[in-house]
């Protein structure tokens, strides 16, 4: 039988793999297919390619030039879009940019545990959220 744990530590367990990097003061060319300029709080779908990095007497400097090309989805006209389909939530995107959650179906029988559910709920959450929404 496992002993309790820190629900920190069990998300950290869930994220090992994933590598988050905040680039600061970046050259950011985009190529879009419907609109002229990004809109703030609107999701495109689409390849970044990081086309260079400058090299100043020998070192590398971290001035990175990118750039960003929207790819039309092969699901074109779909409303609603998945963000995160997990165990026991989804996370859908609307056409205005804002998330909605949506629980699936209560699991039954006798091995249902509630305490056991609302942490994957907790988990998922953490997980899907973490790198959609800005903390204030």
């Amino acid at each position: 039988m496992k002993e309790p744990r820190l629900v920190g530590n069990i998300v950290v367990e869930m994220l090992q793999g994933w590598h988050r990097n905040t680039e600061l003061g970046v050259d950011l060319k985009t190529i879009l297919h419907r609109d002229v300029r990004m809109r703030i709080g609107k999701g495109y779908t689409g390849v970044l390619r990081l086309d260079s990095e400058a090299v100043v007497d020998e070192f590398r400097c971290h001035d990175p030039h990118y750039t960003f090309t929207e790819t039309v989805p092969p699901t074109a006209g779909k409303r609603n879009p998945h963000v995160f389909d997990g165990k026991y939530i989804t996370v859908t995107r609307r056409d205005d940019g804002s998330l909605r959650l949506n629980f699936k179906e209560l699991p039954k029988g006798a091995n249902f545990n509630l305490e056991r559910f609302a942490l994957g709920v907790y988990n998922e959450l953490c997980l899907a959220l973490g790198g959609l929404v800005e903390e204030a």
